[in-house]
């Protein structure tokens, strides 16, 4: 017997064996990068041909975020980014990462880009050194975003400066017009069950 169902990712996950993995993020730090990880490895032995990325976050970690970044890059299947509610901060640059065309927003969702934080403090050296890291994280992040919607590497970061490095919040509408997300809806993620009945 063969049955379809369908179920949009704000529905909990279904408990089967075979079952897709949807990979939820709400929080950019160690613990949430290697549950991250893991998740992204077992989603390449579920038979699934495309990894759902559902993202709700006020951001995190810029270094946790590059290491979810890298299990996207080396991942095998396509990766299909979805924005429930919010993606700021790491989170919007999270949602970059999905495959052209497979970037969704809800149309109510909210997304922010702003420049990676610092916290220096300490000796006028240390201070110094943590600025020029903050430096090359924020040109790396910005570039990143840039080439992931096809604009020229200074694109996003010239926004954020002209706006004198103030949080950028977009709507919906707005991370669509600068080819941020694809669809501006939640897409439907199909499961394939097949259950065998062995007539005793």
């Amino acid at each position: 017997m063969h049955y379809t169902t369908k179920i949009s990712p704000l529905v909990r996950e279904m408990e089967l064996k075979h079952n897709p993995m949807i990979i939820r993020v709400n929080k950019f730090d160690e613990d949430s990068a290697k549950e991250f990880s893991m998740k992204m490895a077992l989603a390449h032995n579920t038979g699934q041909k495309v990894i759902p990325i559902v993202i709700d976050s006020y951001g995190g970690q810029v270094y946790s975020l590059m290491s979810m970044i890298s299990n996207i890059k080396a991942a095998e299947l396509p990766v299909a980014t979805i924005i429930e509610g919010k993606a700021m901060s790491c989170g919007a640059i999270l949602f970059s990462f999905g495959e052209e065309g497979m970037r969704y927003m809800d149309p109510n969702a909210t997304l922010m880009i702003h420049d990676v934080s610092s916290m220096s403090y300490g000796k006028n050296e240390e201070i110094q050194v943590s600025a020029a890291e903050t430096k090359r994280l924020n040109d790396i992040v910005y570039k990143m975003m840039a080439r992931n919607c096809g604009h020229p590497d200074d694109y996003f970061q010239k926004i954020v400066h002209d706006k004198a490095h103030a949080d950028w919040f977009l709507d919906a509408k707005e991370a669509k017009s600068h080819k941020l997300a694809n669809h501006l809806r939640l897409p439907k993620l199909e499961i394939n069950v097949d259950v065998s009945i062995e007539m005793l």
